[in-house]
């Protein structure tokens, strides 16, 4: 993977910032996309250190002509991206169906599926162009296990990824899905609206993933031999065995 041109999006924190981390450490050019620009700005100037060539693209990714302008703006070597990670995605609140927040399902859909759609779109046909190319996207086990908007929205990055791979089946580019169980990231915060508190009771008694455990993961597919084409990986702490079974030890 060295010297390779990798696109992460949300790699300011949890998985994407792992991903960042861990491609870095093994030679690869980073172009990392995030919202927050300071958060962005440091973890550039930290893998830059490091003897990288790193791009940073400040944007929205629910902002589908953000995602234009900033695609159209690369130049050079950073057009001909090797692998995209389509990592950014959220949840806010565990409401029921019949009580959420429509607005807030807004900002769910339009982060896990429509901005994962349009990033796919944009880049994909260059890879096609130059005979090479990997698309991995972060799904989760939620996709699995039946539920309300979040859920179906993973579901959907299943069933995306594999319609893609079955697009690109005459073609050299790859689709992976990765599917993690418990991570501890910000996700958690931000599915509770903000209360750490509950958040970190989430993994009480059972020790989850990190961010750097799925970047370990999402590394392996990537630098599988051209041939070898990954499909899924559903990868979860020990002690869990669903997306709902997990024991938790006192």
């Amino acid at each position: 993977m060295k010297g390779k041109v990798i696109f992460i999006t949300g790699a300011t924190s949890g998985i994407g910032e792992g991903c960042a981390r861990k491609f870095a450490a093994m030679g690869s050019n980073l172009i990392l996309n995030g919202r927050n620009t300071e958060k962005l700005e440091a973890l550039k100037q930290e893998l830059t250190a490091q003897g990288v060539d790193v791009l940073a693209l400040p944007f929205d990714i629910r902002d589908r002509q953000a995602i234009r302008q900033a695609v159209d703006s690369l130049e050079g070597k950073w057009k001909a991206i090797d692998v995209l990670i389509n990592n950014a995605g959220l949840v806010i609140g565990m409401d029921k169906e019949y009580e959420g927040c429509l607005d807030e399902w807004d900002v769910v859909i339009d982060t896990n599926i429509k901005a994962l759609l349009a990033m796919t779109r944009m880049i994909v046909p260059g890879m096609v162009e130059r005979g090479c190319g990997h698309v991995i996207n972060i799904g989760s086990i939620a996709g699995d296990a039946g539920g309300s908007v979040y859920c179906a929205t993973k579901a959907a990055v299943k069933a995306l990824s594999d319609g893609l791979r079955i697009d690109l089946v005459d073609t050299p580019v790859r689709v992976t899905n990765i599917k993690p169980g418990m991570v501890e990231t910000n996700f958690s915060v931000i599915r509770f609206r903000g209360d750490k508190q509950k958040a970190d009771a989430v993994y009480d008694g059972i020790r989850p993933l990190t961010g750097d455990d799925i970047a370990d993961v999402v590394y392996y597919a990537a630098s599988a031999p051209a041939h070898v084409q990954i499909a899924e990986v559903l990868v979860m702490p020990t002690y869990q065995a669903t997306g709902t079974v997990c024991h938790r030890q006192k």
